[in-house]
């Protein structure tokens, strides 16, 4: 009895020392097992296309590309299947890959954005003007008759001390004969010299009176002439008209000294300071220089240019220049200054923004908003968005127009940027250019767009759907009504299809 007693406790430890050891067993192999299934379910949820191996990033429907889907299969917009994006195609990067073809079809050629010390200074127009400081006017001081006009019309020439007009007065007879009388009568010097003052102060010109001493006989005409060598600016009489005392006859504009009205951009208003140096050159010869100061800033704004004038006196000794020539102004600053700049042609000015194309280190392209300031020759200073050493592009044909580029070029290049050197083009990517047609019956219109059930498009892949189009504008199609089967046209456009033709099947009405 004691030995089964004794064999049944015997048992009984060995069963609790397997127990023990097949807990421990597990225990240690536990967590090993765990790191395994964490592999496993990591690897598992890794989004990978089963027919190339690449990584995709998520699942889209070309219709829609905005919304994305983890996981392959139908879109529940149309009956097409889900279309992956790819890491390796920049779906993840910023930018738009393109391939060199397209490149070389656009014509794009690059810039590298480049820091410079440039003068403080700009560019601008001028016209040349008479220098009103060295005008002269030509006034009678007596009342009397144009006997003869030597100036015949306004802008005409003239030199210093050429005749303007010849004057009668017949006020200056009487004066003139009484002081001959007195001279003759033998009265004492202060009669004859009352006589005088009183000739003077009729305006009698002493040479006049000197002549009457010489001669004794009385002058009744007196020749005005020009104070200045320059063009008669203004003529007010004629011959044989009548003129008082304080009248202008004519006015001379001199020539020596003219002045240049800079127009400064409005933008450059308050940089513009008295004092700083202006070169100027004349379309007809550029190889002539006229230097001067801005003398002083006119106050105001033009209305119609938008425009500030400053105002400088230039040398024309030589009579080169006439007032209302057109000037190439370049107004020097005071300092060198360090600028950031870039060909202003790869500047795209679309009225609220401006914009250049990037180059990023990866080849792909970027539209970058940018503040830009003054230009410098063919350049454009940029204040912010780029940096010393950046690539940009700066092809003229791809900028020709710049609502053109933004909202027509780039869609293109975003189309193109699944495609790959030798790699062929998805048919299911089609480029801005192509046009597209099928036949189908209109679902429902509205101001921005129309919904058909159509036909298959084989061009694209596509099976018979019902899909929206949409419309170039709310006015577009207007005999277009629900139920109608017809022949449409559509094009690819940045935010999805886009319709340019619209008409009943069999051909339009």
């Amino acid at each position: 009895m004691q030995t089964k007693q004794l064999a049944r406790a015997a048992l009984m430890v060995f069963a609790a020392a397997a127990l023990l050891g097949v807990g421990y067993v597990a225990g240690t192999r536990r967590p090993a097992s765990d790191g395994a299934g964490a592999v496993a379910a990591a690897k598992s949820s890794d989004k990978v296309d089963p027919k190339t191996g690449r990584k995709v990033l998520y699942w889209h429907d070309p219709m829609v590309p905005a919304q994305h889907f983890d996981k392959p299969g139908k879109s529940p917009f149309m009956e097409m299947q889900l279309e992956p994006v790819f890491a390796d195609e920049g779906g993840g990067a910023t930018g738009i890959k393109i391939d060199p073809g397209l490149q070389q079809n656009l014509g794009i050629r690059y810039a590298t954005v480049r820091r410079q010390e440039t003068s403080d200074g700009f560019d601008a127009v001028g016209t040349t003007q008479f220098d009103e400081s060295h005008s002269d006017v030509v006034q009678t001081r007596v009342t009397g008759y144009i006997d003869h006009l030597y100036a015949s019309a306004p802008m005409q020439r003239i030199a210093k001390g050429a005749p303007v007009a010849s004057l009668f007065v017949p006020d200056w007879l009487a004066p003139q004969e009484e002081y001959l009388a007195l001279r003759h009568s033998g009265m004492d010097s202060s009669m004859l010299e009352a006589s005088r003052a009183r000739m003077r102060a009729l305006s009698i010109p002493d040479g006049v009176v000197a002549a009457l001493d010489r001669s004794g006989k009385a002058q009744t005409h007196v020749v005005l002439s020009s104070p200045e060598t320059g063009v008669v600016s203004e003529l007010n009489v004629r011959d044989g008209a009548m003129v008082t005392p304080g009248q202008t006859l004519a006015k001379v504009a001199g020539l020596s000294k003219l002045w240049l009205i800079v127009e400064i951009p409005e933008a450059l208003a308050l940089s513009v300071q008295p004092g700083m140096t202006v070169d100027a050159t004349f379309s007809g010869d550029p190889t002539q220089h006229f230097n001067g100061q801005i003398r002083e800033i006119l106050p105001g704004i033009s209305t119609s240019s938008r425009t500030l004038q400053a105002r400088l006196e230039i040398d024309n000794t030589a009579l080169k220049l006439t007032p209302g020539m057109l000037m190439r102004v370049h107004v020097g600053g005071q300092k060198a200054v360090s600028r950031l700049l870039v060909p202003s042609e790869a500047v795209i000015t679309t009225g609220k923004r401006s914009v250049v194309i990037a180059r990023n280190s990866d080849g792909r392209l970027q539209p970058v908003t940018v503040t830009v300031g003054n230009d410098v020759g063919n350049e454009t200073e940029v204040l912010s968005g780029l940096s010393d050493g950046e690539q940009v592009v700066a092809s003229g044909q791809f900028l020709i127009d710049s609502e053109a580029s933004l909202k027509s070029v780039l869609p293109r290049l975003e189309g193109s940027a699944g495609s790959s050197p030798g790699a062929p083009a998805r048919a299911s990517q089609p480029t801005a250019a192509q046009a597209y047609e099928t036949t189908g019956t209109v679902e429902k219109v509205t101001a921005s767009d129309i919904t058909f059930s159509h036909q298959p498009v084989p061009a694209l892949n596509w099976p018979a759907m019902t899909m929206t189009f949409n419309k170039p504008a709310p006015n577009a199609f207007p005999d277009v009504k629900a139920g109608q089967t017809v022949h449409f046209v559509f094009r690819q456009s940045g935010d999805g299809y886009q319709l340019t033709k619209v008409e009943p099947a069999g051909g339009a009405q």
